[in-house]
């Protein structure tokens, strides 16, 4: 798999161009955040170019927990069932400390949801569905192009176009592009070229992540020990994926020999010493990775925008890197659309800035808290952790203190200045303006698909027009009553205690505005300012 190319190196028209052809979009970086950036601006009728300089899937798992706000968003792409179908779902973990079990918890202990809390799913899957739709999509007509072998070589913003420099099989071409959006990871090209860096912590700490295939009886849930008989003084981590690979990763410390620790022949006796002598297993796949909370200071820097890893790096546990990644281009791509339609204003690109760098702050909080958890810097800080680790065995209240990883939940763009003032007397605090919205049952659908990917007026017994117009912005109608769903998920997540409402909800299906009922003046004034015109 790992060597079949998906996407091979093809001589494009744009090599023999007498001078540089201009793209509206050019996509940097065939991972997933790149293919999801592709899709989802080729759905919306946005011509777009994706560049990669390899051809094939990545090699190994990488990314493998996608968690279920991610999953309704590949739903709006077209492949989020696909995922889940092969995916391992999973909503229980539990914490280990030496060999006993002192916490379990559920991450979706609600019904009423279209998706699961979390999938494992290894990422070379994910890349082959996502490069699968965009061969759907091109055969539909959409404009879209993926080249593989294309590495970016230059960049230069111009102020109106992107300048790029590209390197082939067949020797370097240029070409432009109204926008440029960066996906190419953590050792982005591109922000190097920018001379960009990242600010925040790297952790003195290293943990081996290995891929093995074995036939083993393990529950379909996120296992973590500290301190475990068979890797003493450090954690461990044991995730399934499908085809009998698991994901092992073991916390190492910090002066190793990187290269010495990947060798089999050093990593097949810490898995013995893990799963015992006599059972059977195959290495698929061995990496180390060091700990790192870090981000660009503005993902944004004029026509050049970036996304995923490229703009914010965090520990893997609590799956965040993807997670979040995916919501950074749920966010752009819809902003892209209006400012390149002249309906929104360029600024309308910096909410971009706010609310992910929100977005990627808050994922780095919780990823150091998690990190300085589970590799205490300090003796009195290892003898509180463990403190907190048996007081979970028998007591409540402690605990929400362990952390094994914050497991990664959308983020609330709370302070936007895209939100209107939440006028929803006892509203739920779960879908006050900034919030992703829950999804809910309705009969033997689900609210979600209903909003798709536009803004949307939802009332709840309430009336409105079925369609406004504002400056150039269509908002249809979504006409829903909490007879519509006996379970009475709708009243809690999105009445709670007011006995109607209507909801502005964007494109990226977050809350703009509220209120009890609707009042034309108001809903204008939301949309404009949800558009950045305010």
């Amino acid at each position: 798999m790992f060597e079949i190319p998906l996407y091979p190196y093809a001589r494009s028209a744009d090599q023999d161009a007498p001078a540089p052809v201009r793209h509206k979009v050019v996509v940097v970086g065939a991972g997933p955040i790149g293919l999801a950036a592709g899709i989802d601006l080729a759905q919306q009728g946005i011509e777009v170019l994706i560049l990669d300089d390899n051809d094939k899937v990545s090699f190994g798992s990488r990314a493998v927990c996608y968690a279920k706000r991610p999953l309704e968003i590949l739903d709006r792409l077209g492949c989020g069932k696909r995922m889940v179908e092969k995916g391992v779902e999973w909503n229980v973990g539990k914490v280990f400390f030496d060999d006993r079990l002192v916490y379990e918890f559920n991450l979706l202990p609600e019904e009423g949801h279209q998706f699961p809390a979390f999938i494992n799913l290894q990422q070379y899957y994910f890349e082959e569905y996502m490069v699968d739709r965009i061969r759907e999509l091109q055969k539909e007509g959409a404009p879209i192009e993926i080249r593989g072998r294309n590495k970016v070589a230059a960049v230069a913003d111009h102020g109106d176009h992107v300048a790029i420099e590209v390197d082939t099989p067949e020797g370097p071409y240029n070409l432009t592009a109204d926008w440029l959006i960066a996906c190419d990871g953590a050792n982005s090209s591109i922000r190097s070229m920018m001379g960009l860096d990242f600010v925040g912590r790297v952790f003195e700490d290293n943990f081996l992540i290995s891929d093995i295939i074995m036939e083993a009886d393990f529950p379909t849930e996120r296992w973590f020990w500290f301190d475990p008989p068979f890797n003493r003084g450090q954690s461990a981590l044991l995730h399934k994926q499908p085809d009998n690979v698991w994901r092992i990763d073991l916390q190492l410390g910090w002066d190793i020999d990187k290269e010495r620790e990947k060798r089999p022949e050093n990593v097949i006796p810490r898995l013995k010493a893990m799963l015992g002598e006599d059972v059977e297993f195959e290495l698929e796949w061995i990496s180390i990775y060091t700990f790192q909370c870090r981000r660009m200071e503005k993902f944004r820097h004029g026509r050049v925008i970036f996304a995923g890893d490229a703009a914010h790096q965090v520990s893997p546990f609590g799956a965040r890197g993807a997670n979040s990644g995916l919501q950074d281009t749920d966010n752009l791509c819809w902003k892209l659309k209006l400012v390149m339609d002249g309906k929104a204003p360029e600024s309308l690109l910096d909410s971009y800035d706010f609310e992910r760098i929100h977005g990627a702050d808050e994922n780095i909080l919780n990823s150091t808290r998690s990190t300085d958890f589970i590799t205490p810097k300090s003796e009195i800080s290892r003898i509180f952790r463990d403190a907190v680790l048996d007081l979970s065995e028998h007591f409540e209240f402690a605990r929400p203190m362990v952390n094994s990883g914050r497991l990664s939940v959308p983020c609330t763009y709370d302070g936007s200045p895209l939100n209107s003032a939440d006028a929803l007397l006892g509203g739920p605090a779960r879908t006050r303006p900034g919030s992703p919205c829950p999804d809910a049952p309705l009969g033997d659908e689900f609210l979600l698909p209903k909003l798709g990917g536009r803004f949307t007026l939802l009332t709840i017994d309430a009336d409105a027009p079925d369609v406004i117009e504002e400056d150039g912005i269509e908002v249809t109608r979504l006409a829903l009553s909490v007879k519509d769903d006996p379970t009475l998920a709708l009243k809690e997540r999105y009445l709670g205690d007011a006995e109607s409402a209507v909801y502005l909800i964007r494109p990226d299906q977050h809350v703009a505005a509220r209120r009890p009922s609707f009042d034309e003046n108001i809903f204008r004034a939301a949309i404009r300012r949800a558009t950045g015109k305010e």
